[in-house]
């Protein structure tokens, strides 16, 4: 069966203002809706792993040569650190499967319940048979 890679985008969706400032229930309500979405998708055996990611505030890029002291930067370029909030690696029967597994994680709740509408990526992973299109 095919993996995809369902790519959660740090952008608020329906939001712009950030988990942080959300009321406790509501945080406690989109944890819970991830919750029941993964045990779900374990229980089904579609689920290889889930994970969020922390604030993109922490996150830092790191550039090697191999031989000399790594630069760890924090650019003010667009990039992955700044929108990527987490992801799911799901193994489904189908692209549409796949499909219908990132509206369901779009939907999840953000204040007063209403649906985040958070743009999912979704992305098959390379295989063996990738390379026959």
């Amino acid at each position: 069966m095919p993996k995809y890679l369902l790519m959660v985008n740090h952008d608020g969706g329906a939001f712009e203002e950030p988990m942080d400032r959300w009321a406790p229930g509501d945080v406690a309500a989109h944890f819970d809706y991830y919750a029941a979405l993964t045990e779900e998708l374990v229980a089904s055996g579609e689920m290889v792993q889930f994970t969020p990611l922390a604030d993109p505030r922490l996150a830092r890029i790191v550039r090697s040569d191999g031989a000399s002291a790594p630069v760890v930067t924090d650019g003010p370029f667009p990039e992955s650190k700044e929108v990527l909030a987490g992801f799911n690696l799901v193994e489904v029967e189908s692209e549409a499967r796949a499909l219908e597994i990132a509206a369901r994680i779009s939907a999840v709740p953000g204040p007063g319940g209403v649906p985040t509408q958070q743009p999912v990526e979704v992305r098959q992973v390379m295989t063996d048979a990738a390379f026959d299109l």
